[in-house]
């Protein structure tokens, strides 16, 4: 059997480049919950699905996981500060951020490239993360160059790391 070291994991991983998401839901008592997510793929087309993963030790999870619905914000290039302050634990982060209520009135970013409006479809076991996965209910394309998370820094497609910012 082979064994994998996860520092050598984490390495190769970070070379794999992947699209930068804001994921947003509120809760019954209408609190916003967001966090920064790199773990988004598209899932299906016949149920359309997508697929984000929080991690469990997020104090956003319990609120993801029992959610009747999720936003996913594709963030455009010039968008990685919010990345940025969506990615830390404990402040409030939608203070003095541009979102405003979008698709399903859930907090979202007009300025996203894209935006897709989920319905909770299915939570599986992702090991350390959880992995929620979102019937598309509506879309949103804006059209901005995407923002990209590579070699552990926020990029945009073509460009070379050396001149990404720091996440």
């Amino acid at each position: 059997m082979f064994t994998v070291d996860p520092a050598d994991f984490v390495r190769t991983m970070a070379h794999v480049p992947t699209p930068v998401t804001v994921v947003t839901t509120m809760d019954p008592s209408g609190r916003r919950w967001g966090f920064t997510a790199s773990s988004f793929s598209s899932l299906s087309l016949d149920p359309m699905l997508v697929l984000v993963c929080p991690a469990k030790s997020a104090s956003c999870h319990d609120a993801f996981v029992s959610a009747d619905r999720f936003l996913v914000n594709v963030l455009a290039s010039d968008q990685a500060d919010i990345a940025a302050v969506f990615a830390r634990s404990g402040a409030d982060k939608f203070a003095d951020s541009p979102m405003e209520p979008c698709e399903s009135g859930l907090p979202g970013l007009p300025d996203a490239t894209a935006r897709l409006a989920c319905r909770l479809h299915d939570v599986l076991d992702g090991g350390d993360h959880s992995i929620l996965i979102g019937r598309v209910e509506a879309v949103s394309v804006g059209g901005a160059e995407p923002l990209v998370y590579y070699n552990r820094l926020f990029t945009r497609p073509g460009s070379s790391p050396a001149l990404a910012s720091s996440a």
